[in-house]
């Protein structure tokens, strides 16, 4: 039994609207879902994902209205990468993103890939990373109505960065409970993978001892998610989890996916999520996250839910 990869992050943004411009209009990803948090469900939940919402693509936001700025720190998934093609596709972004006054680097080598770091208009911390030397887990496909030229599209997630205060606490949860390798370093990161490994199931790690614990806020991550084949094996992580001693949130259903959570040795929340079964559950491929959409167990509050939000066009 082995994680199969990345399954999606989930972020914090302060307006829902200018969040769906610049993931959808300069990032050119699809919203495969607009829907709630369904623990809050006065707030939007968004998720942003290759052309059919495949796991391992989704980079998703949470809107609190209210959320602070982020001061960067330990006991954070500190940066979220995003798959390209090639690296022509880096040298075609680095020019979109300057024609669109981002926040970004020059592209730099990281574990013998291409990269270029960035920030997105409130501080999210990203990274394109070419997968043109990638061997490993599968990539997605952009989407054909995307403003980005097919060739040079985001295709999911890439490796997930966790800065913390002990690396070896987080090595033990990585190695010895959720069954990744030890593939190697670069600079101050240790990279570890799972599955059939590269840049769609890699964790990448840093310590940094003295620093203060992150304080969140908008362009913040919230937790990161691991790709689990079914429920039956959701529910033997379950157990494996409880034997090493680590308080859980049990199964929850999010009607998309079933989902495990648990906070790892240096306070980070990691989630485990099933790949089914999907986004097209409740809505047609065609359409996808073009209305509100709720699980069957908020629909009675519809009404409720749909007067707390601002309305958000997201019709094509």
């Amino acid at each position: 039994m082995q994680l199969q990869g990345i399954h999606h992050v989930s972020a914090i943004t302060a307006n829902a609207k200018r969040n769906y411009d610049f993931y959808t209009k300069v990032l050119g990803m699809r919203l495969v879902k607009k829907t709630v948090n369904q623990d809050a469900p006065s707030m939007y939940h968004l998720f942003y994902a290759d052309e059919q919402g495949r796991p391992g693509t989704d980079l998703t936001f949470f809107e609190i209205h209210r959320a602070g700025n982020t001061y960067p720190g330990s006991r954070s998934i500190s940066t979220t990468s995003l798959r390209v093609k090639n690296d022509e596709a880096l040298t075609y972004w680095q020019k979109r993103l300057e024609e669109h006054d981002i926040d970004l680097d020059p592209i730099k080598e990281r574990l013998g890939r291409k990269t270029l770091a960035f920030r997105d208009p409130e501080g999210q911390r990203l990274i394109l990373v070419s997968d043109e030397q990638n061997k490993g887990v599968d990539a997605g496909e952009p989407w054909d109505h995307s403003p980005v030229p097919k060739e040079y599209g985001i295709t999911g997630l890439g490796p997930i960065h966790l800065t913390v205060t002990e690396a070896e606490k987080t090595e033990k949860v990585l190695l010895d409970i959720l069954g990744f390798r030890k593939k190697g370093s670069y600079d101050q990161w240790t990279v570890y993978e799972t599955g059939k490994g590269g840049t769609g199931a890699e964790v990448h790690v840093e310590e940094q001892p003295d620093a203060q614990p992150e304080k969140p806020g908008r362009g913040s991550v919230h937790h990161v998610a691991f790709r689990v084949d079914n429920e039956e094996e959701l529910k033997k992580w379950q157990e494996i989890i409880e034997a090493s001693g680590f308080p859980n949130s049990g199964l929850v259903d999010r009607y998309y996916f079933k989902s495990l959570y648990f906070r790892e040795a240096n306070h980070i929340l990691f989630e485990l999520a099933t790949d089914g079964p999907g986004f097209a559950t409740d809505e047609d491929m065609n359409h996808l996250g073009e209305t509100l959409a709720l699980p069957p167990f908020l629909e009675h509050k519809r009404e409720e839910i749909e007067e707390s939000l601002t309305p958000l066009d997201t019709s094509r």
